[in-house]
């Protein structure tokens, strides 16, 4: 096997997170002409059948290909070649028969899933559609988790955005013929949705390319003596599965969101089925804008499990709390601006993407933005967690999480005033108990603790700051470009790119005024010791 190229976990986290900016604007390439094409219901459609397949994968590869990750960094760390391949083979047996059988359940059963699971016969062929995706995503993770262990984020980074790009032709395509033919919206919708097939196709191949090239793993004679199959499967399934549980819960947790709210919101006085369909379909169209900000983070969370899991087997544990730290920080200064700003700009977001959206759009993207900020954080502890081999807590914090959601949806949602403003207010109040739990359990576990005030503050005082200007900035554009009494959307984008542009300049400046992220932090990064010397950080 070749020798794989080395990174540390922030260099790798950066590949990963260039890799997101290009998946993001083919993802927003891809969601808004769809949304704009299928309307509030069709992509509600869309939407609700994607939850489904989403749950079978993340109990398929939410867990396993993380523990896979950490199994081959520990083995690597030690010098045991012969162990890594008999972990690789373990997983990617594992991982096959698993998206098997969830590939399976949705091929046969899609009008069954679709009535349990959302209550929505109209998506079965969406169900349908997808359903060769859970086996082909769960071989691409298999190979992702193996190289990824070896610290390479670049195979991942390449394979995604190859991934997206496939989605979006032939997604896209799709939607547009079956709409002008005049399919039905679940036909159109189902058509949309096959892009996500086709794309994990297309990813599956080459992550097998990039393992046939340069990781193919062969036994190396006198090296060293790999477990049994037996013990290494009980070792991939000890860690995987607890870490799956962990995630399951959530993806759940939304299913049953989803449920509620189509099972309450169409009973609410003054709404009815036709106005449920189009506010669930304005929700769904605003959870891909507040699914922006943890999509920036997910790279740190991946790249983090096989740094800390490597300075835990070396007994380093000053070294795994200044990961920890870096980590929390660098998503902080990522994630706290980009909430703040969703949620400052939701107005002239929602005018400019989703024009033909419910009224009530811009509103729930505010909620839903304060949501993204707390969604970050406890994205990157549970990784912290399950990295440090303490994979139980996640599943603890996100189960009472899980609980508060359900308890806010059951008791908000139903009433009138609220509505379908219940599901966002929720989602705020389920992941800052996630939060909170999983940050005192970090500071309770690790020998060495985060001092989280200095991790969060500054990051948090610069977003606020930040907010501000663009808030004042954009009003005073607005009016000065007549933006109210525009009959098209020019105003309003030229209004919003000064503010945007006043807040990016200001939050940079902001961040090294109060210090956010700090010179260990930068040098960790492509290129940070230039940033280094042109910023002038000590």
């Amino acid at each position: 096997m070749a020798e794989p190229q080395k990174q540390n976990f922030l260099h790798g986290a950066t590949i990963l997170t260039a890799g997101v900016v290009i998946i993001k604007i083919l993802g927003a390439i891809y969601k808004i002409p769809l949304q704009n094409i299928l309307g509030d219901t069709g992509f509600g459609y869309f939407n609700a059948a994607y939850i489904i397949y989403n749950v079978l994968l993340t109990i398929a590869t939410a867990g396993l290909p993380v523990a896979l990750s950490r199994m081959i960094s520990e083995t690597n760390t030690l010098g045991r070649p012969n162990q890594a391949k008999r972990i690789y083979r373990v997983a990617l047996i594992t991982l096959s028969v698993l998206g098997a059988i969830g590939s399976a359940l949705m091929f046969f059963f899609p009008t069954e899933m679709a009535i349990l699971f959302v209550s929505k016969p109209e998506i079965s062929q969406c169900v349908y559609a997808l359903s060769p995706s859970v086996l082909l995503v769960c071989i691409t993770s298999a190979y992702r988790g193996y190289i990824q262990g070896y610290g390479n984020m670049k195979p991942t980074t390449v394979g995604q955005v190859f991934e997206v790009l496939v989605k979006v032709i032939v997604g896209l395509a799709l939607a547009i013929v079956l709409t002008r033919s005049g399919k039905s919206l679940p036909i159109s919708s189902a058509g949309a949705i096959f892009g996500v097939t086709a794309g994990s196709l297309a990813a599956m191949l080459y992550m097998i390319w990039c393992y046939v090239r340069r990781y193919k793993v062969t036994a190396v004679k006198g090296e060293d003596e790999p477990d049994s199959v037996g013990s290494t499967l009980a070792n991939f399934l000890k860690i995987g599965v607890v870490i799956t549980v962990g995630a399951s819960v959530m993806s759940v947790i939304t299913l049953i969101d989803t449920k509620l709210i189509q099972i309450q919101l169409p009973n609410v006085e003054g709404i009815g089925p036709a106005l449920a369909d189009e506010l669930y379909g304005s929700y769904a169209a605003m959870q891909t804008l507040y699914n922006l900000p943890a999509a920036f983070i997910t790279p740190m969370t991946i790249a983090v499990v096989p740094a800390i899991s490597a300075a835990v087997a070396r007994h380093e544990h000053q070294e795994a709390c200044n990961i920890a730290e870096s980590s929390l920080r660098i998503s902080s200064v990522l994630a706290m601006p980009m909430g703040v700003g969703l949620a400052v700009l939701s107005y002239p977001i929602v005018h400019v993407l989703y024009p033909n959206t419910n009224e009530n759009g811009p509103l729930i993207l505010i909620y839903l933005a304060v949501a993204s900020i707390f969604v970050c954080i406890a994205l990157v502890t549970n990784s912290i967690l399950q990295a440090s081999g303490n994979e139980r807590i996640p599943i603890l914090s996100m189960i009472v999480g899980g609980v508060v959601k359900i308890g806010a949806n059951l008791l908000l949602v139903g009433r009138p005033a609220i509505n379908i403003f219940g599901a966002p207010i929720g989602t705020i109040f389920c992941y800052a108990v996630i939060c909170l739990i999983n940050c005192f359990f970090i500071s309770k576990k690790q020998r060495v603790k985060p001092k989280y005030a200095k991790v969060f503050l500054p990051a948090l005082v610069s977003s606020v700051v930040m907010g501000g200007a663009a808030w004042a900035v954009y009003g005073l554009a607005g009016r000065i470009l007549h933006v109210q009494q525009a009959a098209s959307r020019m105003p309003t984008i030229l209004a919003m790119g000064v503010a945007i542009v006043v807040a990016v300049v200001l939050y940079l400046v902001l961040i090294l005024v109060t210090r956010a992220v700090t010179a260990e932090d930068l040098k960790l990064i492509p290129g940070g010791k230039k940033l280094i010397r042109l910023l002038h950080i000590r």
